[in-house]
């Protein structure tokens, strides 16, 4: 369905199951005051639809380039007016602001719409300007992808005061769930920029003809290899240094999973990376570094399981 493939549905997807495996692994068990069941669905839904309205919002100003990168998978205009495509997108973004509106507005809290009005905005002008840009684009793609984590923490802040950021460096982080959720936003944040940087060096050629200002347009496949394997170190070290403090305090599954899930497949897809200049090679390259942030994702499972345990102990 030709409307199913412009709002990346199966994305939408991993958005969703981010959300609720975060709220149900890490907020839940800390009896959240205002994400009950029911909050959480619309707030999870408004983060679901916004994204969609900037999947369409995307598509329209980016015709030409697609036409040229991806002619088969255009959508628009082909299958899909674009009068069509712009009245969904308004009409997405103001269901998702009813959504989120209720449960801000239920918390006393009305400012926190501003997340919502924020994203839709930064949507609209990525779009626009800041994916033909150096760098802004992606940073700014990343930063939006953190937010779908740290959305559910603005909601529901489980970092209370300042004494609970002073206990930071006691005990292990487990029974922390505000840092818990910044470690994996953080994480989203700098896979999601290794993955904007590859998709760029997969669509150079439709982006150097159209004018973009990518880091591979200006600074060649090359280097722009080297700066994402940089940033994968980044996201290593901390994944290792966590793994290794988890390690000192007994605990054994969830250490023992990120390195075998998460530190060797980074290492490994850093390497693979450097094998091929094709617009192929980097395709695979960008659905590799999906599975890895899927099961980056799924870790949580396992973090609950080890919660569970400590607690049975």
């Amino acid at each position: 369905m030709p409307w199913l493939r412009l709002i990346r549905w199966n994305n939408l997807l991993i958005i969703f199951l981010t959300q609720l495996l975060v709220w149900w692994c890490v907020l839940l068990p800390e009896s959240p005051v205002v994400l009950t069941p029911l909050n959480f669905l619309l707030l999870s839904f408004s983060t679901v639809l916004i994204a969609a309205a900037g999947y369409i919002i995307n598509d329209y100003f980016d015709i030409k380039i697609d036409a040229i990168n991806k002619p088969d998978k255009v959508v628009l205009e082909k299958s899909i007016p674009r009068k069509q495509a712009i009245i969904a997108h308004a009409v997405l973004n103001i269901i998702a602001f009813l959504l989120a509106g209720r449960v801000a507005l239920a918390a006393h809290h009305p400012q926190w719409l501003l997340v919502q009005i924020g994203s839709t905005v930064m949507l609209w002008f990525y779009s626009t300007d800041f994916k033909r840009q150096y760098a802004t684009g992606n940073i700014v793609i990343s930063l939006l992808t953190a937010l779908t984590v740290l959305t559910l923490l603005i909601y529901e802040p489980v970092i209370r005061g300042r004494n609970e950021a002073q206990q930071l460096y006691t005990g292990t982080i487990l029974s922390k769930p505000g840092w818990v959720l910044l470690i994996y936003a953080y994480f989203a944040f700098m896979l999601t920029w290794m993955r904007e940087i590859v998709k760029d060096m997969e669509d150079i050629r439709g982006d150097e003809e159209e004018g973009c200002k990518t880091m591979p347009v200006i600074k060649g496949l090359k280097y722009s290899s080297h700066f994402t394997a940089v940033l994968g170190f980044l996201v290593i070290l901390p994944l290792a240094a966590a793994a290794f403090l988890l390690f000192l305090h007994h605990e054994t599954w969830l250490p023992s999973y990120i390195i075998a899930l998460l530190i060797l497949p980074i290492t490994a897809w850093s390497i693979f990376l450097f094998s091929n200049i094709t617009a192929l090679h980097y395709h695979k390259a960008s659905n590799w570094l999906k599975v890895i942030m899927l099961l980056g994702i799924f870790s949580l499972f396992i973090y609950h399981l080890q919660l569970t345990l400590n607690h049975a102990a």
